[in-house]
């Protein structure tokens, strides 16, 4: 890159709290932009976690692949650089419905790659040797209410009727809760082992840096204007491929032919000043569990290796024809919001500030059903749809989408989320009346329980729409 491009490559270090916190190595300076024409044996469209992870076990496979990846902003520019930094087993599709379009025993075999997706990620960056503050603490459920703790336990209950012990998910007493954390109100909760907390932009720019030693070309700075069977075409120039991949996620919409394959919904996050330790002892998460509530508006969040809170949730509106815009990333009525429900949940926090704030949009499919394929005749891929549990999913994916391209018939490529096809989203305004009114509900739902200490059977009827 010539010293003119190293000067005008744009900061991201706003981004979020990872990317700010990312060693300069790591940081930039940005790639150049596609100079020309140029073919391939791959080209994949997107420099977050699935394009990467695409990259990387195809090129681990096959050191002779031309691998080119298009890139509109940086690698991990999206919500591989911006998310709340869970490496979970988490999968947006219910069981129940998985095994609807395919078996029980296939439920549970996707559930058990889910699994495997987590311990793989973690081996992939010791061996690549990505300090990317690996912490397996797993996940702990708090319950906090009459409400939450009956949704709590049937989770479990749900858990072993499907095969699942408490090496996997277990219910726990509010004293076994108190021995991972301290918090305001607790009745009881969950722990499940199958997470990992994780500086995510560590993640994606280390892996970034990785494909490129083993070869891969990574393009910034230049948006696809189209994607079709064997060309990708750009401002600066067109990519030929017998493979073309989307890996888009949230920003899949502004492709033409795809605005209505997601929606990109916002999720907010703060983090704290460091702090300190005495602080840590009253709080706990000593061993940096990830953790959430049973409430209906999602929250999540984790201790970070320099000992921040890092705190997010749902709540940000979704925005008429799918738009993303750098200005929806701050909702200060969020923020505030996402502040209180942490003091609430620890109160030693009070007193510390809060010294970043950011967001991003991830991917939502209609059917709240994550996919992974490769159109054999096309020679088109896709993986996505993650609905905010990508970062280990998009592990599993980029496996499963290098066995596709490279023909092996191996397990991965019969799990049943393979070639699985979401229908697309209404069309506007259905779909921003829809899925804020979804939103609505689901807000509304809390507060119901929150006063009148009964389920809000509003949420049940919402979540026959969402991944039940």
């Amino acid at each position: 890159m010539s010293a003119a491009e190293t000067a005008s490559t744009p900061s991201y270090r706003s981004l979020s709290l990872w990317w700010d916190t990312l060693p300069a190595g790591l940081a930039g300076p940005g790639r150049a932009p596609l100079g020309g024409d140029t073919d391939a044996d791959v080209a994949i469209v997107g420099a977050g976690y699935t394009g990467l992870w695409t990259a990387y076990y195809l090129a681990k496979a096959d050191p002779t692949l031309r691998i080119v990846i298009i890139e509109r902003e940086t690698a991990g520019f999206g919500a591989s650089g911006r998310n709340g930094g869970w490496c979970s087993a988490l999968f947006p599709a219910s069981w129940d419905k998985i095994a609807r379009g395919s078996s029980r025993s296939e439920a549970i075999r996707m559930q058990r790659a889910m699994f495997g997706a987590v311990d793989e990620t973690g081996r992939v960056a010791e061996a690549e040797k990505l300090d990317v503050h690996w912490a397996k603490g797993g996940t702990l459920g708090l319950a906090r209410s009459a409400t939450q703790e009956a949704r709590a336990r049937a989770e479990i209950e749900h858990a072993r009727s499907w095969g699942f012990g408490a090496d996997d998910y277990r219910w726990l007493s509010a004293t076994e809760v108190a021995e991972h954390a301290v918090s305001t109100g607790v009745r009881g909760g969950t722990f499940t082992p199958h997470t990992a907390a994780i500086h995510p932009a560590r993640l994606a720019r280390g892996l970034a840096h990785t494909v490129e030693r083993l070869g891969v070309r990574i393009y910034e700075q230049t948006p696809a204007l189209t994607l079709e069977p064997g060309v990708v075409r750009t401002p600066y120039g067109v990519v030929r491929a017998e493979r073309v991949i989307r890996a888009t996620e949230g920003y899949t919409p502004s492709l033409p032919g795809f605005r209505r394959a997601v929606v990109p919904v916002y999720s907010l996050m703060l983090a704290t000043e460091p702090l300190p330790e005495t602080v840590w002892e009253r709080i706990g998460l000593q061993r940096r569990e990830t953790f959430n509530d049973y409430r209906h508006l999602i929250i999540y969040g984790q201790r970070t290796a320099d000992d921040r809170f890092a705190f997010g949730g749902r709540g940000a509106p979704y925005h008429y024809g799918s738009s993303i815009r750098p200005e929806y990333d701050r909702e200060p009525a969020v923020f505030g919001e996402l502040r209180r429900v942490l003091i609430e949940l620890f109160p030693a926090v009070a007193d510390y500030a809060v010294t970043h704030t950011w967001g991003g949009a991830l991917g939502v499919s209609r059917d709240w059903y994550a996919s992974v394929g490769l159109d054999q005749k096309t020679g088109v891929g896709w993986a996505g749809g993650y609905v905010g549990d990508g970062v280990g999913t998009t592990n599993l994916a980029g496996r499963t989408l290098a066995d596709l391209v490279l023909g092996n018939e191996s397990d991965l490529v019969s799990l049943p989320w393979v070639n699985h096809r979401s229908p697309s989203w209404e069309p506007e305004p259905l779909r921003f009346l829809g899925v804020n009114a979804g939103l609505r509900v689901m807000t509304s739902a809390d507060h119901v329980e929150a006063r009148t200490g009964r389920q809000a059977r509003r949420a049940d009827f919402i979540g026959r729409f969402l991944g039940h």
